[in-house]
C-alpha cells in the first residue's frame, strides 16, 4: 500500500477516460477523491464507485477554462473533503467554437487555437496555482500534470501539440519554484489510450480507411504494438502522489507501450 491513505485529491477531467482511471486508482490507495468534469452524471457516477471503495468522494461540475469555476470548485471540494493534498490535472483534449457566425477562416482558426491551448495548457495553471498556496503552508503536496505522446513529438492538431509541449514546460518551471517547499510538479505522459478522445471512426473517416486499418495504424506506432488501457495510468500516477515519491520532481513519465522510440 503507498502512502496515499487520508490523503485529499483533486482530478480534474475526471468523469472517464483517464481521469476516471486516475481517481479510482487513488481511491484503491486510500485517498479521498474529488473529481470535476462538465458533465455531472459522469462524475457522479465516479464518485459513487470511489464511495463503494470505502473512502470519501465528491463530484463538483467545474469548467476548467473560467478561473472564477476553478476556485468555486476548490472552496466546494474543500468543504467536502477538506484542503487538496494532490492535484491532477488531467482536463484536456479538442474544443470547438460555439457561434462562428461572420468569422473569417483566419479568426476562426485563431480562435480555435486559443481555446484550445486555454484547455490544455492554461487550465492546468489555473488549477494548480488555485492549490498551491495551500500545500505551500502545509509543506507538503503532488501535482501531476496528465500531458501527451505530442507533448514530446509532432503529430497532433498545432494548438493541442503546442499546449502539450507547454504543459512540460509549465511542469519543469512550477517544480523548480516549490522544490524546496514539500512539494512536487510531474508530468506524466500517455501515449494511444482507449478513451473516447481517441474517435477510430472519425479517424477512418478522415483517412479513408477502416476502423481496424486505423487501430492498427496507431497501435503499430509504439513498441508493445497495441493501444493501452485507460487503467494502465493509475498505478503510476499514485506513485507519483504517494508519499514515497518525495525526490520525483520536475519530471516528464511516459506510461505509452514504449510510443515512437
Amino acid at each position: 500500500m503507498l502512502g496515499l491513505k487520508g490523503r485529499r485529491v483533486w482530478v480534474t477531467g475526471g468523469g472517464r477516460g483517464i481521469g476516471r482511471a486516475i481517481a479510482r486508482s487513488m481511491a484503491h490507495q486510500q485517498a479521498d477523491v474529488a473529481v470535476s468534469a462538465r458533465t455531472k452524471n459522469e462524475i457522479d457516477s465516479v464518485a459513487s464507485e470511489i464511495r463503494s471503495l470505502g473512502v470519501n468522494a465528491a463530484a463538483v461540475v467545474c469548467d476548467v477554462m473560467s478561473l472564477d469555476a476553478i476556485g468555486e470548485c476548490l472552496e466546494a471540494i474543500r468543504q467536502d473533503l477538506g484542503e487538496i493534498d494532490v492535484l491532477v490535472n488531467n482536463a484536456g483534449g479538442g474544443i470547438g467554437l460555439g457561434d462562428t457566425e461572420g468569422l473569417s477562416k483566419e479568426q476562426i482558426d485563431e480562435r480555435l487555437f486559443v481555446a484550445n491551448v486555454d484547455l490544455n495548457l492554461f487550465s492546468a495553471y489555473r488549477a494548480s496555482r488555485a492549490v498551491l498556496p495551500g500545500m505551500i503552508e502545509r509543506g507538503h503536496g503532488r501535482i501531476i500534470n496528465i500531458g501527451s505522446g505530442y507533448a514530446k513529438r509532432s503529430g497532433g492538431h498545432p494548438a493541442y501539440t503546442a499546449a502539450k509541449h507547454g504543459l512540460i514546460g509549465l511542469t519543469r518551471a512550477m517544480a523548480a519554484e516549490v522544490a524546496e517547499q514539500g512539494v512536487t510538479v510531474n508530468c506524466l505522459c500517455p501515449g494511444w489510450t482507449n478513451t473516447q478522445l481517441v474517435d477510430l471512426e472519425a479517424m477512418a473517416s478522415m483517412r479513408h480507411t477502416s476502423v481496424d486499418e486505423e487501430s492498427a495504424r496507431i497501435a503499430s506506432e509504439n513498441l508493445q504494438k497495441r493501444i493501452l488501457e485507460p487503467e494502465e495510468l493509475g498505478p503510476m500516477a499514485a506513485l507519483l502522489a504517494a508519499d514515497e515519491s518525495t525526490g520525483i520532481t520536475g519530471q516528464v513519465i511516459s506510461v505509452d507501450g514504449g510510443y515512437k522510440v
